[in-house]
């Protein structure tokens, strides 16, 4: 015979569950408007400056109140931090897998070509940021974020050295910065003189100079 106590109906029955799934939920709301605050960050930032954008600025761009951004970061600057080193990792982690997945040294710098490409056409936001505003990143993010860099420059240097045999890896770091440079560089200066860049015309002429550049002898 149950007690009062088996008999009572506690809600959660065949809904074991409800509270993980509610867990979850909260999380990945939590997590969209971290990159949500992010995103604003990286328009804001560019357009202003980071230190003329304020915490309510952010919050409001957002959709959120300026202390609430205190809920996923502990300030402006950490904002900044994450938005240059998230950029970095992910740099870095697309740049071995595309090399992992290559059948050979030039397809490897093709892939690299394309992903760079495709990179500063989705980003020049970031890429403004990152050239106007590094300095103002903590000590440590500014560590972090060069050494980030300095292995997907390294995964560059790997694969042309395998192209330019015997080159010194100087000269093939001079030319992997040059892509960088003419890749990275052609989004913002068509944007700043007020024409709007077509992704689908300005992608294959910037894959085209670059591997030209990477590749001649």
């Amino acid at each position: 015979m149950g007690t009062e106590e088996d008999n009572v109906t506690t809600g959660t029955e065949g809904n074991t569950e409800g509270p993980r799934a509610t867990t979850t939920q909260r999380s990945q709301a939590k997590e969209l408007r971290r990159l949500a605050l992010l995103s604003a960050a990286a328009g804001l930032f560019a357009d202003n400056g980071f230190s003329r954008v304020s915490l309510e600025d952010l919050g409001a761009a957002a959709g959120v109140s300026g202390p609430a951004v205190y809920r996923h970061f502990p300030g402006k600057q950490a904002v900044l931090g994450e938005l240059l080193l998230s950029v970095s990792r992910d740099l870095l982690d697309g740049g071995l897998r595309v090399v992992s997945e290559s059948d050979d040294p030039l397809s490897a710098l093709k892939g690299l070509v394309q992903f760079q490409v495709d990179f500063a056409l989705s980003n020049p936001d970031v890429i403004r940021v990152q050239d106007r505003d590094f300095t103002s990143l903590s000590d440590a993010d500014q560590a972090e974020v060069r050494s980030l860099q300095r292995s997907y420059v390294e995964t560059w240097v790997d694969v042309l050295s395998r192209i330019h045999d015997g080159e010194d890896p100087a000269g093939l770091r001079v030319r992997a910065h040059a892509a960088f440079g003419l890749i990275n560089s052609t989004p913002h200066s068509v944007r700043q003189h007020g024409r709007k860049i077509a992704v689908k015309s300005a992608r294959p002429i910037l894959e085209q100079m670059a591997l030209a550049a990477l590749t001649s002898v």
